[in-house]
């Protein structure tokens, strides 16, 4: 062990102990130095290990302080409004034409599902793959098939301690991103025929899976400030044998919303009510502006019922395509079904992935990152209103990437798409996130991208559009 290592694990047996409180700021480094006779440098690497441990958290110009997740440990292994009617999914066949628009080169990505690459480390990562792919042992290509890399998961369940969140290692599950977890989920927990509830505006790849499971959905409104509308979901459930849901509870795409915690909570409770299971979608959560991560609603599920399903596509390697669900009482069911279909993710990215949470850095990267996205969003928003007209509204969210634009009644979505692609700028149309292809006056802009004087320009041949 080195001595950072060394002081960080003192440092933690303090923290688990009670002796430095929740919410409490670190000692200064100043006395650490003359505490522990170490240097400043093995401070800093001591600190910025516990924050990769979930222990602490750092704040700009303020210090070190000890995160809610601190007082949990690691959880014991265990095995174990208007109502749309419910409807047969046909969307395919839109999302693939908006999408195939967008990949030809020279496009500004204002539709793009994804942020740009630029933010994130790649160089840093490829370290640690190759660090990673190092240290696999021949018996880890059978090791680490379903549910995973064990370094990697217990990595995960270290960032879910961090939000406060007690999550069992054997409750995780490897998937090829994020999607590939939700669909597992879906499939775990419905037959052809089912009825599966969606929020709307919501998520086209849900949608998607939903058609291609031969599934039917029924659509929950969401508001853009408020979220998903509890009340039409409680109808929707007395009305439509709804087998499952499938929401996002955080920074939901593509509205940018965030449900409230006593939303979250009465989510939960009334699902659990009817032993309805809930799939989460929360690929955004580490994207947050404020301070603390959001709580997934997966934070009041007592019953298992809740698979809270991520990735690091968003955050740190979208190509890696690593993504995870912990998935309650239905793990082995996952599991089996990822054995049976793709039968596991890469094993070097998910050994690469692992090292780079343990020792590159993560947080430091997530800080950077959110910050990046902050700003982005700050110019698009002053550059949305130099030129847009004054009936266009959105909200601006408090994470995440994107803007949810309602346009006039007047305007077509799909219209501006097609005269927009002319121009050389994708954006998202509303109808593409809905089953009835909804929200014809609505668009989704993405605002992942550094800001630089061709998306300035975009927004204002978008405006010019508009007004013509």
């Amino acid at each position: 062990m080195t001595r950072y290592e060394a002081l960080a694990t003192t440092l933690a047996e303090e923290i688990r102990a009670g002796h430095i409180p929740i919410g409490s700021r670190l000692p200064s480094l100043r006395y650490v130095i003359a505490q522990h006779g170490v240097s400043q440098s093995t401070v800093l690497r001591a600190y910025y290990l516990l924050e990769e441990w979930g222990l602490i958290r750092a704040e700009e110009r303020s210090g070190f302080y000890v995160t809610p997740g601190a007082g949990i440990q690691q959880a014991a292994s265990t095995q174990a409004a208007t109502l749309a009617e419910s409807a047969k999914v046909d969307i395919s066949d839109l999302v693939f034409s908006v999408l195939d628009a967008a990949r030809h080169p020279g496009i500004v990505p204002l539709g793009s599902a994804f942020p740009s690459p630029l933010l994130f480390p790649s160089a840093r990562l490829l370290k640690s793959l190759a660090q990673g792919t190092r240290s696999l042992s021949p018996w880890s290509t059978v090791a680490d098939l379903p549910p995973g890399n064990d370094h990697l998961r217990r990595q995960i369940v270290l960032r879910y301690i961090g939000t406060g969140l007690s999550v069992a290692t054997d409750e995780i599950v490897v998937t090829n991103g994020a999607l590939e977890a939700l669909n597992l989920c879906l499939m775990a927990v419905t037959r052809p025929g089912d009825v599966i509830a969606v929020e709307s505006p919501g998520f086209y790849a849900a949608l998607q899976a939903i058609e291609r499971l031969d599934l039917r959905a029924v659509e929950i409104p969401v508001d853009p400030v408020t979220g998903l509308d509890l009340d039409a979901l409680a109808v929707a459930l007395e009305k439509h044998p709804i087998r499952a849901c499938w929401f996002m509870t955080n920074f939901q795409n593509p509205t940018g919303v965030t449900l409230s915690v006593e939303k979250k909570k009465a989510l939960v409770e009334l699902l659990a009510k009817r032993e309805i299971p809930l799939i989460e979608d929360d690929v955004y959560q580490e994207l947050h502006f404020s301070r603390d991560r959001p709580l997934p609603a997966k934070a009041f599920d007592t019953k298992g019922l809740v698979m809270h399903c991520s990735s690091f596509s968003k955050t740190l390697a979208p190509g890696y395509r690593i993504g995870w669900v912990a998935a309650g009482r239905f793990a082995d069911r996952v599991q089996r079904l990822k054995l049976m279909t793709t039968l596991s993710a890469s094993i070097p990215v998910q050994a690469g992935i692992a090292d780079y949470l343990q020792y590159g850095g993560y947080d430091k990267h997530l800080r950077k990152l959110r910050n990046a996205f902050k700003s982005q969003l700050a110019s698009m928003d002053a550059a949305l209103r130099r030129s847009l007209p004054r009936d266009v509204r959105w909200t601006l969210p408090n994470g995440g990437y994107f803007l949810w634009l309602q346009l006039p009644n007047a305007v077509d979505a799909m219209a501006l798409h097609r005269r927009a692609i002319g121009h050389g700028i994708s954006i998202a149309p509303g109808p593409i996130f809905s089953a009835t292809h909804s929200f014809e006056n609505c668009i989704r802009l993405n605002f992942g991208h550094p800001w630089d004087t061709s998306i300035d320009e975009a927004v204002r041949v978008l405006a010019d559009i508009l007004k013509s």
